[in-house]
């Protein structure tokens, strides 16, 4: 018997989610409300995934996740397949933990924000101007000044996104990494980025703020003209996401690695 006896549908506003959201799985079960549920099955993609786990950390109600993918990569989904087998999938499915960044950042005007990121925090340049910045880890500055259109953290389940694309590297769910990744760095011009331990406090400070302004992204949100911002891993909010065996995140980002 699956553990899961109380079900929340949540749908994207995506046309497509909506209609098979009416058509094939409103009568699978009786659904109850998102606050009384033991666990939650997400229709949509994963940018929906994403604010939908945002919204549990934001209420610090935190339960498991289902994703069905009606959309378009889907790494943090199931496959949508026979809606009839939903529970049953649901009750055989594998979960998988992972903990958040959480984020302080300070603005030009001395306001402090926190919030948490799944996937990434970025740092980017905000005008034609590089970025100059301040990278220190653990205390310790490792960069005195690193000039270059921004730079980034990322999570092992945010590795295979912008990082990926900024040429960072792939992080194996299981060695508890972060990535710290430059984008399009002028100098040090060799510098690549590095692979930290996920005990790391990251600091980042941005010099000549007023010449060089700098916005910093939490997945979806944004604030621009940020002085310094503060990174390490959220572990009081860990999230929980269900995958059907055998197509479970770690396996994906194996399988990402191999991709030509």
């Amino acid at each position: 018997m699956s553990e899961y006896n109380r079900l929340a549908l949540v749908v994207s506003d995506a046309p497509r989610a909506q209609e098979a959201a009416e058509r094939e799985f409103r009568s699978v079960t009786d659904w109850v409300p998102l606050e009384e549920a033991d666990a939650v099955v997400v229709l949509g993609g994963d940018g929906f995934m994403l604010q939908t786990l945002h919204a549990m950390l934001d209420t610090g109600r935190i339960i498991p996740a289902y994703g069905l993918n009606l959309g378009t990569v889907g790494f943090l989904m199931n496959r949508n397949r026979n809606p009839e087998t939903l529970i049953k999938r649901i009750g055989k499915a594998k979960p998988h933990h992972i903990a958040p960044l959480r984020m302080q950042a300070e603005t030009q005007d001395g306001a402090v924000h926190t919030f948490c990121a799944i996937n990434e925090v970025s740092l980017l340049r905000e005008t034609r101007q590089t970025a100059k910045l301040e990278v220190t880890v653990d205390d310790k500055v490792r960069i005195a000044e690193l000039v270059c259109d921004g730079v980034l953290v990322a999570t092992p389940a945010g590795s295979t996104a912008y990082n990926l694309s900024a040429d960072g590297p792939i992080l194996p769910l299981d060695p508890n990494l972060l990535a710290l990744t430059p984008i399009s760095p002028f100098r040090p011009r060799r510098w690549h980025g590095a692979i930290l331990p996920d005990r790391s406090r990251i600091s980042l400070r941005v010099l000549e703020q007023e010449k060089r302004p700098v916005s910093v992204v939490a997945d979806q949100r944004e604030l621009r003209h940020v002085s310094s911002v503060g990174l390490e891993i959220a572990r009081d909010s860990e999230l929980t996401l269900l995958f059907d065996p055998g197509h479970a995140l770690d396996e994906r980002i194996v399988a990402e690695q191999f991709v030509v």
